[in-house]
């Protein structure tokens, strides 16, 4: 059974191809979150790992319906003890990463030997349009993003590689009204949602409709049920109560019997007395409804007041004389 994420990311990256500069915003998101470019003395090589075979195909799509190149796939296990495989897409020839980088107003930070991140037009440009900053965010979560099974708990997480693109990740949520926090984790920054509301906000926002119609459901089933134990319990404890107050009860009306007898105290509590008896596991309101005349809860509960004080004179008689 695939992960609630694991969902969200399918559903995703069978998005269909809208507007050029969508599919432009969604591509750089995931160079910038997940990219590398490996430089040679006579050769550059644009890398972006993921995890997921999905996602993989997706932006081996978009290379190529975009840019018109024909992307490599690499399959890997990271171990032996790893079980899933994960996957390499990379542009090798010098002309393609050349036009990627152009038309992605990238400029890569190193220009000797080695390997790089896209890190120094860090800043999302490019994105007037909503329809580009909701495909950037969709490249985001596909890149780095993960999600709690919601039926455990609301959190969702996406990762980046630097603070100052965190920030900016942060601004692009605002402008849907959206507040986002991060903290650093080892060298990567993560920026994370806690709450239903927030986190089916933006679900809403990059466009994952299944996804968050799922996550709704499961928000509403676990609302009920969290609804229907908080009754319970609620009930559990009142139920609870009435049966100790009822032992208690039940115990001075005994005490009363056997020292004073019930025939000797008022009839107004000598009714009450034997109702109790009678029915040790009714509430105060239902002896009500079964004196003659129907008598209120709160007459009911102030005649057990008196036969209680009763008793506590019985069991300390110095403490005042006992009524006849």
């Amino acid at each position: 059974m695939f992960s609630f994420a694991l969902q969200v990311k399918n559903e995703l990256a069978r998005s269909p191809f809208t507007k050029r500069c969508c599919s432009l915003a969604e591509i750089k998101a995931f160079m910038q979150v997940n990219g590398s470019l490996e430089i040679g003395k006579n050769s550059r090589r644009i890398l972006i790992p993921t995890e997921y075979a999905s996602v993989a195909r997706r932006l081996f799509i978009l290379l190529k319906h975009v840019f018109k190149v024909t992307p490599g796939v690499l399959t890997c296990r990271k171990n032996r003890l790893q079980k899933k495989n994960s996957f390499l897409i990379q542009v090798s020839r010098k002309d393609d990463v050349s036009q990627i980088l152009k038309e992605l107003d990238f400029f890569p930070a190193c220009r000797k030997t080695g390997a790089t991140e896209f890190e120094v037009n860090r800043r999302p440009k490019g994105l007037k349009d909503v329809c580009c900053r909701r495909a950037y965010l969709r490249g985001v979560f596909l890149a780095g993003g993960s999600l709690t099974n919601p039926e455990r708990e609301y959190h969702m997480e996406m990762v980046v590689p630097y603070e100052s693109y965190a920030k900016e990740i942060a601004r692009l949520l605002r402008f849907f009204g959206l507040e986002i926090r991060y903290f650093q984790r080892k060298g990567d920054f993560v920026l994370y949602l806690k709450g239903g509301e927030k986190i089916g906000d933006f679900l809403r926002i990059i466009a994952a409709h299944n996804g968050l119609l799922n996550f709704e459901n499961i928000r509403v089933v676990k609302g009920v049920r969290n609804q229907i134990n908080r009754l319970v319990n609620c009930e559990t404890a009142n139920l609870t109560k009435t049966i100790f107050a009822s032992q208690d009860q039940i115990q001075n009306i005994r005490l009363i019997q056997e020292t004073i007898g019930l025939e000797n105290i008022p009839s107004s509590l000598r009714e009450v007395a034997q109702l109790r008896l009678c029915y040790p596991e009714a509430t105060l309101k239902e002896l009500g409804d079964l004196a003659e005349p129907s008598l209120s809860k709160s007459s009911i509960n102030h005649r057990f007041r008196r036969l209680n004080d009763l008793a506590g004179k019985i069991k300390k008689p110095e403490q005042g004389n006992l009524p006849h």
